[in-house]
């Protein structure tokens, strides 16, 4: 895992920070449909922007072997729930390696698909449903299950999952081109 992971993250930051360059409107419209112009959309959607971060590079080799990048890079818009390598090294020993095998993907897919959330819903958005729901608010994930969103003080939120384990949002608000990102320091799990 760590080897594919050192050969897959520097390719994907490169493109990443293709997103970094501002053209100026005139060089978009001239650029509209080269390939270097397809890399800047691509490099700004959610995987690129996960992509662009150290801190995701075990979430953005997930997403490659589950072959969930062409969705996630699409139209969206998408929340997407991300956990950091953190998060994921702190599942059982071997766990990661076992679900990146091919014979793992529709596992795959489903734990990936419960921390995306269809639709851009910002912190602000987030916290207002859960106010509104008297400190809790229940989101659809595209995997179909449901994550509880819970006021736990001093403005913090925590995202609780099917199994009832709670985890922080720990970072908020991270724009791509088609949704936002909110960091979490944990890996949830949908029920069955």
């Amino acid at each position: 895992m760590t080897r594919r992971l050192a050969l897959i993250v520097p390719a994907l930051t490169a493109l990443a920070l293709t997103a970094a360059t501002a053209l100026p409107a005139s060089a978009h419209e001239r650029t509209r449909n080269t390939p270097a112009r397809q890399s800047t959309v691509a490099a700004s959607t959610i995987v690129g922007v996960a992509a662009g971060n150290p801190d995701f590079s075990t979430l953005v080799a997930a997403v490659q072997a589950a072959r969930l990048v062409d969705t996630l890079s699409g139209d969206g818009p998408f929340t997407v729930f991300a956990p950091t390598n953190a998060a994921f090294d702190g599942l059982p020993a071997g766990t990661v390696d076992r679900l990146v095998q091919p014979g793992q993907r529709r596992q795959l897919q489903r734990i990936l698909t419960y921390h995306v959330v269809a639709g851009r819903v910002s912190a602000a958005d987030l916290s207002t449903a859960v106010r509104v729901g008297g400190g809790q608010a229940t989101l659809k994930t595209v995997q179909g299950g449901t994550l509880t969103a819970e006021a736990a003080g001093r403005g913090r939120l925590r995202l609780i999952d099917s199994t009832g384990e709670s985890f922080w949002i720990t970072a908020t608000d991270i724009n791509a081109s088609n949704g936002v990102v909110h960091v979490i320091d944990g890996v949830l799990t949908p029920g069955h």
